[in-house]
Parts: structure tokens; C-alpha cells; sequence
């Protein structure tokens, strides 16, 4: 069946959709051996030879979903043109062409999903799905009542105003409070504007949880495979139950240890 070429570009685990229209433009894929540019040329990944960079789209590649413990200081996109690290670098052994689920700036920590399942990542990153992402966030001094109950009910910022939040004090020192914010918007830097707009310093912020998955007690640059069922329970969750899910492919969903870079 013909698709959109980004669309199967992201299904087959090489960019996100966006990233992919970009891949197009700049020239680097081709149908049947004829270079295209044009966001609205179709293919079918089934009976089309379709290449990207001069290699052959793996249509059929094994799906890989991994939990990263992202360290402060990582990029999340797939190359930076100031020639920071990127996250994909600490997937040291991984073999297969990963891409992050959403994104964390560059001075964030926590929870990241990587994989080469486009059509699971793009219903993951859809608004309308709520996915809820909770954060740890290390504020300069003292936090008051006014200020949760503004962050709770909603931030008016430049673009927009933020959906109502889940905000808890988590401790408090002389020097600092910990709060836990739960949200399910994906604005870019989010979390920091947020608390600026109510005039808290931000001094470290971390994503601890992505829906019911947590981060545990990994350590900054540890990854793990999702255990099967951890991905089954992605798909029920974001997979209208009357519709198609993404297409039956091998899974590497491994068991086994956490292991570091």
C-alpha cells in the first residue's frame, strides 16, 4: 500500500516524522533509484525500492525499545551542529538506528525513550493521548502554598497557557526545595518555564517517570530494553482497541540487567 515517504521513513525507525520531511528535502532519499524531494510523493515500502544516505530502507528491522537514564549535558536530537554529545553515544553495543521519544533539553536528567518504532513513537508524542511525564525539580530556597496552587492550575506563558499540573512538595531544606511535577504537554522546556513564571529558580530538574514507567535507581548513562510486557502495555495504552495497531515486526524487549556505558 503507498504511504506518505516520511511516514515510512518513521515507521521504519530512521527519524521521527518531522525529521524525516527535512531527510526529504535535503535530498537524501530515493524511490526506484530517482532522487525525491517533494513531502507529498508516496511509495510502497513492499514493492519500492527506497534508500536514504545510499542504503536500503530495512523495513523489516527489529523493533528496539530502550530506557535511558539521559546525564545533564546530552543532546537529544541526532546530531548537533555545535558538536555536543548526543544521547545515541551512550548506547554503546546497540546496533540498530535509534531515535528518543519526545525530547529533554540539554541541561535535563532523567527518564528518555529510545526506539526505531516510528508508528508506536508518533502515537506516544500525539498530544491527544496525555501521556503523563512526571518531574523532579530542585528549586533555589523556599516554595509556597501561592506558587504550587499556580503551577497546579495552570501558567500562562508565551505560548499559551499550561494545562492544569500535578505539583507536590517532595522536601525542603534551608537552601532548597524538591517539588514533583506531573504534566502531559510537551512544550519545549516546559518544566523551567513553568517555575519561572512563578518566580522559582530552577537548579536541577529530572524526569523520573513516562506513564508508569519510572527511573528507579538507575545512574546517569545507564539504558535498559523494555521487558515485553512493558511494551505491550505502550501499545494497549495509546492504540485505539477498533483500530490498526503498527505492524507485526520482530521485537528486541529484552530481560536482563541495566547496563552502563
Amino acid at each position: 500500500m503507498q504511504e506518505r515517504l516520511q511516514k515510512i521513513l518513521s515507521q521504519a525507525g530512521i527519524a521521527s516524522r518531522r525529521e524525516s520531511e527535512t531527510i526529504i528535502q535535503d535530498g537524501r532519499v530515493t524511490v526506484n533509484g530517482v532522487v525525491v524531494t517533494e513531502l507529498g510523493t508516496k511509495a510502497d515500502p513492499e514493492t519500492d525500492t527506497i534508500t536514504v544516505d545510499g542504503k536500503a530502507l530495512a523495513i523489516d528491522e527489529k523493533r528496539v525499545y530502550i530506557l535511558l537514564y539521559k546525564p545533564v549535558g546530552y543532546m537529544t536530537t541526532m546530531k548537533d551542529p555545535e558538536g555536543r554529545p548526543i544521547v545515541t553515544d551512550l548506547l554503546k553495543g546497540i546496533k540498530e538506528r535509534v531515535y528518543p521519544i519526545g525530547r529533554l533539553d540539554y541541561n535535563t536528567e532523567g527518564l528518555l525513550l529510545l526506539t526505531n518504532d516510528g508508528a508506536l513513537a508518533n502515537i506516544l508524542m500525539h498530544p491527544s493521548h496525555e501521556v503523563d511525564k512526571g518531574y523532579l525539580v530542585r528549586v533555589s530556597g523556599q516554595v509556597s502554598p501561592s506558587q504550587i496552587k499556580k503551577l497546579s492550575e495552570g501558567v500562562k506563558l508565551e505560548d499559551g497557557m499550561t494545562a492544569p499540573a500535578k505539583v507536590l512538595p517532595f522536601s525542603e531544606s534551608e537552601q532548597n526545595t524538591w517539588i514533583s511535577i506531573t504534566i502531559h504537554e510537551g512544550r519545549y522546556r516546559q518544566v523551567r518555564r513553568m517555575c519561572e513564571a512563578v518566580g522559582l529558580n530552577v537548579v536541577r530538574l529530572k524526569r523520573a517517570r513516562y506513564d508508569f514507567l519510572e527511573i528507579g535507581e538507575m545512574k546517569p548513562g545507564e539504558f535498559r530494553f523494555l521487558e515485553p510486557e512493558e511494551v505491550a502495555k505502550l501499545r494497549r495504552k495509546t492504540v485505539p482497541s477498533s483500530g490498526r495497531g503498527p505492524r507485526k515486526t520482530g521485537v528486541i524487549a529484552r530481560r536482563g540487567s541495566t547496563t552502563r556505558r
